[in-house]
């Protein structure tokens, strides 16, 4: 059955590589299911219900992207837009987050469009690729400073605006010691790290009494505090300013989970050799669906957008190569559901040092840009520091491709093919305007 399920014969494998794979991806992107909630819970929602969808969305995609899909490729909420949902929309803009989680839900309906129509295509086309690479980038940094800030590491300052913390506080120090536990595992490559580091720190932590173990029977019913809470009506609802921000809030979801896609399906696929001699990835529809339709399970369950994760590649290198991969993680993340409530006992210090790592390894796609033309290297660089700097993934797009836009047209570069940029530009335009006014 497996065999006729996923080729494993025509792809050189067989059932135990896959298993093997399987559990190292899951070790390798674990930590989600504590820094997830811990992201969420900073908008209101309830960390033992964000946990459990958590690990329902990460199932349900994972193994719906082995089935219909036949990849290796693991999906779970994405970091960088738990941060967008948690401090720009619900704290940033005041959205509730039944209203944000409806807006979730609607960027995925609204990739599950655009995908069976083809606009992907054209969408993916219209942005250079360097973009991409300073997004991610951009993400990262912000992932890092949140996990500075939240560890103590990094405070306001009237004077500076920020400034380094007290460092001999009992969160700055277990912060500090997941990320020494955290960088040394990596170093050693042992599978899992950053869950093992969080799971050591926060050790450190119950031992300093920055949180108490409170350990209960978990129960399906931790979901029902979030599970079809999500407002889709409330999100068309949204009156004056807001309505435009809603526009930008799906738009933002939609944009990053389309383009975080691609960054990770092109890796991915290419260290697998599941690339066609064109470099064209096969049954892309098919993958592009799964995480479509994961997204929308998602947020009815009650967390923010799931996307493929990167960390499918140390899958692929334990020698995964079909979906049978992808469904050994899903089954993994479904198991750990019933677990989920414990991660209420983790405390924040113990999170922050996988947010600021899993922010540095982000960071190494800055490696694709060609920082020796100016055409590309400023719109790249405006993407990568306004990012974290005005806390927006969307401010950090705006500048980007507004910028590449305009440095393409004064320098005579501008080509038929690029009148999807130049529109997306107009309309980045006309949102820093409508800012400016409000």
């Amino acid at each position: 059955m497996l065999e006729r399920l996923f080729g494993l014969k025509a792809q050189g494998t067989d059932v135990r590589t896959e298993v093997l794979a399987g559990v190292t991806t899951f070790m390798t992107m674990a930590y989600i299911v504590v820094v997830n909630p811990a992201i969420l819970g900073e908008a209101g929602m309830p960390v033992a219900a964000v946990a459990a969808a958590t690990c329902l969305a990460a199932g349900f995609g994972s193994i719906l992207m082995g089935l219909i899909a036949n990849y290796p490729l693991a999906l779970a909420p994405g970091m960088g837009l738990n941060a967008y949902f948690t401090y720009t929309v619900v704290k940033g803009m005041g959205v509730p987050w039944e209203v944000a989680l409806g807006c979730v839900f609607l960027s995925g309906v609204a990739f599950l469009v655009l995908t069976l129509v083809g606009v992907r295509q054209m969408i993916v086309a219209a942005i250079p690729k360097p973009l991409f690479s300073a997004v991610a980038a951009g993400v990262g940094l912000f992932i890092a400073f949140i996990g500075l800030k939240e560890a103590g590491i990094i405070v306001a300052s009237p004077a500076t605006t920020v400034a380094l913390g007290d460092l001999t506080t009992p969160t700055a120090a277990v912060a500090i010691l997941g990320l020494v536990l955290i960088a040394v595992l990596q170093a050693w490559r042992v599978k899992g790290a950053i869950l093992i580091g969080i799971l050591l720190a926060a050790a450190a932590g119950w031992a300093l009494g920055l949180a108490k173990i409170a350990p209960r029977t978990s129960s399906l019913a931790d979901l029902t505090a979030t599970a079809f809470k999500m407002d889709v009506a409330g999100a068309f609802h949204l009156q004056g300013g807001m309505a435009l921000a809603m526009l930008e809030i799906v738009f933002v979801f939609l944009f990053v989970d389309l383009f975080d896609n691609v960054g990770t399906l092109v890796a991915v696929t290419k260290k697998a050799g599941l690339q066609a001699p064109d470099g064209s990835i096969p049954r892309l529809n098919r993958i592009l669906l799964a995480d479509s339709a994961a997204t929308m399970v998602g947020a009815a369950a009650g967390t923010s957008t799931v996307v493929s994760y990167i960390e499918s590649a140390s899958g692929v290198t334990a020698g995964g190569r079909t979906g049978l991969t992808a469904v050994v993680v899903g089954l993994l993340f479904l198991v750990t559901l019933f677990f989920a409530p414990l991660v209420q006992a983790i405390p924040a210090a113990a999170t922050a040092p996988a947010l600021i790592l899993v922010g540095a390894l982000m960071v190494g796609s800055l490696v694709d840009v060609d920082w020796a033309d100016p055409t590309v290297a400023i719109p790249a660089f405006l993407t990568l520091i306004t990012i974290p700097l005005t806390f927006s993934i969307a401010n950090g797009l705006a500048f980007g491709i507004t910028s590449y836009a305009a440095l393409r047209l004064l320098t005579g570069k501008i080509g038929k093919g690029d009148w999807l940029l130049l529109i997306l530009a107009a309309l980045f335009v006309v949102r820093f305007v409508y800012l400016a006014k409000g």
